[in-house]
């Protein structure tokens, strides 16, 4: 029996309004002719700049000039908009006094920081479903790759299990807050917890769960988070790594270069240096000041309207859960078996379909983006796909937030029925393993000439 879809009755409650972004009016053509405002449904892998952002970064523009070390005023207020993002990104992890705030450029770029600033001979324990930023910087016989369980309660005995079996020393659990395949958000709290028992230290990778939830160093009682702006709707370049400093002090400069050094002689044998200890040790070089400043502004929004954030994206997953149900064929992959906290993010298959070609005609047809592939988690893709009884090795991933409306969901639920019932308008011809319509009529916008 097949289930019909229908939106909500107009009398469903509304949730308040969020923050607008500079996306929101985007229209874009279409190959059959037209255009239509761009639903964007990719928000987990770069989300669009919110409004208040892009306003604080026009306003500090002019007053650009270098950071730290330049005696003009420009520099005296652009060395303060820095230092004050430092301020700004800390309080919106709940860092601690004594925590340190490096300022990145993302979160892949934090991890392989945090991975350079570990003792020698620590013992890494991580499940090998995390996200490819978190699973590659971590090698070597001292690493433990845990696969994944199917249920929250089996992560924390398993995690405590393996931290049993690790050699004596320092040791480092990393993990993701929420998937990015499917949005479920892990037990951060218990994990650290069983991290601390075992005498060990706990990073959390918050690029997914940090946009759609409060993360907080303190209530969670973790030692590291780390953090990227283009997904906190801030794409202009920054990301962070927050945590405890020792390790981070005594570790060598991420980078070797002005601001991270304190003073440089010379003499017969070559060079001695004495690098800083703060944060600015691993910031080598002249940083991105207009990209921290986009971060601890759109950490501080964020930060003011978090509850209007989870109302409007809650209601967003229920209509979109509700509206994939009843498209034929599609199989939604899943984590854990047991149900708990998702934030918005969902990864599907369609029988007899490839995820490239549906997410051509989504895009082609329909105005809406969305994400194909294995989503830079190979591993948990592909297991999740035959968990849910696939063969494939890919899947179309959905993702709200601030820049999603009902109507987007909406449009995509119909339009993923009108494929899977009907087939593409349009004709679509695969190169080099991506699918795009072929011929492809859409003009490009006008400042790419």
């Amino acid at each position: 029996m097949s289930v019909t879809f229908a939106p909500p009755a107009l009398a469903t409650v509304i949730p308040p309004a969020v923050p607008g972004t500079a996306g929101d009016d985007l229209r874009v053509p279409l190959v059959t002719g037209g255009e239509i405002g761009y639903a964007n449904l990719d928000h987990a892998a770069s989300a669009p700049c919110l409004s208040a952002v892009r306003r604080a970064v026009d306003e500090f523009l002019p007053w650009y000039a270098s950071v730290h070390r330049g005696a003009g005023f420009a520099s005296q207020v652009s060395t303060k908009v820095y230092e004050r993002a430092r301020q700004a990104v800390g309080a919106f992890v709940g860092a601690r006094s004594s925590d340190t705030v490096v300022l990145t450029r993302n979160t892949t770029d934090a991890l392989n920081l945090l991975a350079r600033a570990v003792p020698k001979g620590t013992a890494v324990v991580l499940f090998d479903t995390e996200h490819h930023a978190a699973l590659l910087p971590w090698r070597g016989r001292h690493v433990y790759r845990v696969p994944a369980p199917r249920a929250r309660h089996e992560a924390v005995r398993v995690l405590a299990e393996t931290l049993g079996r690790c050699p004596e020393g320092p040791r480092l659990v990393v993990v993701a807050g929420a998937s990015n395949v499917t949005g479920e958000v892990l037990p951060i709290a218990q994990l650290a917890q069983a991290a601390h028992a075992a005498g060990a230290r706990i990073a959390v990778d918050a690029a997914q769960l940090a946009p759609h939830r409060a993360v907080s160093l303190r209530e969670l009682d973790a030692d590291y988070v780390v953090l990227s702006g283009h997904k906190l709707y801030a794409p202009f370049g920054a990301g962070a790594l927050v945590g405890r400093a020792d390790w981070l002090r005594a570790a060598e400069p991420y980078l070797a270069g002005g601001g991270a050094s304190k003073l440089v002689t010379g003499h017969e044998d070559g060079l001695g240096v004495v690098w800083n200890t703060g944060p600015e040790r691993h910031e080598a070089g002249s940083p991105n000041t207009v990209g921290a400043y986009a971060l601890g502004v759109a950490c501080t929004e964020l930060a003011s309207v978090r509850d209007r954030v989870e109302a409007h994206e809650a209601d967003l997953l229920a209509r979109l859960d509700r509206g994939l149900a009843s498209v034929p064929g599609l199989r939604v992959l899943r984590l854990f078996d047991d149900d708990g906290d998702r934030v918005g993010t969902v990864s599907f298959a369609i029988d007899d379909l490839s995820p490239g070609l549906i997410a051509a005609v989504l895009s082609a047809e329909h105005g809406i983006g969305v994400r194909d592939g294995a989503f830079c988690a190979h591993i948990a893709t592909r297991r999740l796909i035959a968990t849910s009884g696939g063969d494939g090795q890919q899947a179309v991933r959905v993702s709200v937030g601030l820049g999603t409306t009902r109507e987007h969901v909406d449009r995509l639920v119909t339009a993923l029925r009108e494929i899977t019932e009907r087939g593409p308008r349009w004709t679509y011809a695969e190169t080099d393993g991506r699918w795009a319509p072929s011929p492809d009529p859409r003009p490009l916008p006008g400042f790419l000439g």
